[in-house]
């Protein structure tokens, strides 16, 4: 019977042939369809170049050092004077601040608004039910228009007209204070701050307090940790550092870095101008309003799904403890439920980065709306193209890199 197996496993271990190998046919069919894709890619670059040749055009980026030719309503000062990459990166720094305030408006509403959502109480429950409702079921082009009408709407920018908030001086004791933000058809000015010669001087040490704020938060967290106590008090402990350095630079380095403005009203006549503070455009305001309450309304139900997922035995441990809501909240199912809001988080930040391109609807000169202009005056549409889609990647992959880092430290390490 051992005699008969032989003859069987002689066979079983003969040589496959190369067309029948499974490796060299996974090899085989994967190195032809890269052949054929990169062909693909190359007839359609060899068309692209002839066709631009036959238009005396190049894929040359030499263009960029042209004169732009046409002004810029809003972000850094820019002349016309200036260079075409010198405008790009105008559009470049608004899509930017759009994008960084954003951010940060629409986490702090869409978390207030997500814990509204689970309030006991009926009317904040349902108000803040109906805004996630309405924002989330609207397109956001339209909300744009909506918000650009709407501001444009507002009372005329004359004395008598305009909307001051507050509505008037304000006297507190031997302080007066007055009016910190106007709003009009025009435009609106709210209170922002001046940057002086020392600055330069000044933001090294706010990157040291920074460095140390953090170096704050990593030792107190395990110093709790290796305590056996729950980590708090470290953001109080990093704010508290980080302004002990600042205000070390503020009395070293000479004069004042920065200086708080108030806006003013300026004319004599009935029409007036406003001098001082930040002035936002029309077209900033309608931008900024609609991507912030749309992106609110999903990070509110990203909030809502993470505090739903903290087990419930955790919340009546913690009223067994004698913890009120707000401690709940703040100690116990808030950090907890940052494990599950924050992967989507990150998917909701960078849909407002993308979103933002949507600025050219209300003619904001962002990135995708000056990259059109420069396209359409020195027709190198595909370099131009490819430069917007490359800056919009950078912004989502650093986007994703600094919050993936935030998720990695708010896993929980399995032992």
């Amino acid at each position: 019977m051992a005699e008969a197996s032989r003859p069987m496993s002689a066979e079983h271990h003969a040589a496959v042939p190369l067309w029948r190998d499974v490796r060299i046919l996974r090899w085989f069919f994967q190195i032809a369809i890269l052949s054929l894709v990169v062909a693909g890619i190359w007839v359609l670059a060899r068309n692209l170049v002839t066709n631009l040749n036959a238009l005396g055009l190049s894929l040359s980026f030499d263009f960029l050092q042209r004169p732009a030719g046409f002004a810029i309503s809003e972000g850094p000062v820019f002349d016309s004077r200036g260079t075409i990459w010198q405008a790009y990166l105008v559009g470049v720094t608004n899509s930017l601040r759009v994008i960084g305030i954003g951010i940060v408006l629409a986490t702090i509403l869409g978390i207030i608004v997500g814990v509204a959502r689970l309030s006991n109480n009926w009317l904040t429950s349902k108000v803040a039910l109906v805004f996630i409702e309405v924002i989330q079921n609207t397109p956001l082009l339209l909300q744009l228009f909506f918000w650009f009408v709407l501001v444009r709407s507002l009372p005329r920018q004359r004395r008598d007209e305009i909307i001051s908030i507050p509505g008037g001086d304000i006297r507190l004791g031997p302080v007066d204070i007055p009016p910190l933000a106007y709003f009009s058809q025009r435009g609106a000015a709210i209170v922002g701050v001046e940057r002086h010669e020392s600055f330069s001087a000044w933001w090294p040490f706010l990157v040291v307090g920074l460095l140390i704020a953090i170096a704050l938060w990593i030792f107190w967290v395990r110093r709790k940790e290796s305590q056996g106590k729950p980590p708090t008090g470290q953001f109080w402990l990093a704010v508290a550092g980080f302004v002990l350095v600042g205000a070390v630079g503020w009395l070293i380095v000479p004069g004042s870095p920065v200086k708080l403005t108030i806006p003013t009203l300026t004319g004599e006549g009935i029409i007036v101008n406003y001098e001082g503070g930040w002035q936002l455009t029309n077209n900033f305001q309608a931008v900024l309003v609609g991507l912030v309450l749309y992106t609110a309304a999903f990070i509110a139900e990203v909030v809502r799904a993470g505090i739903q997922a903290v087990a419930h035995g955790q919340v009546e441990a913690a009223t067994a403890l004698g913890f009120n809501r707000g401690q709940q909240l703040r100690l116990i199912i808030l950090p907890q439920a940052m494990r599950v809001i924050i992967p989507p988080l990150i998917n909701q930040y960078l849909n407002l980065a993308k979103n933002s391109s949507l600025a050219i609807a209300v003619a904001f000169p962002d990135l995708f709306n000056i990259s059109q202009t420069i396209g359409n005056q020195t027709g190198q549409n595909v370099q131009i193209i490819a430069m917007v889609m490359l800056s919009y990647l950078a912004m989502s992959l650093s986007i994703s890199l600094v919050m993936n880092f935030v998720n990695s430290r708010m896993q929980l390490v399995e032992r």
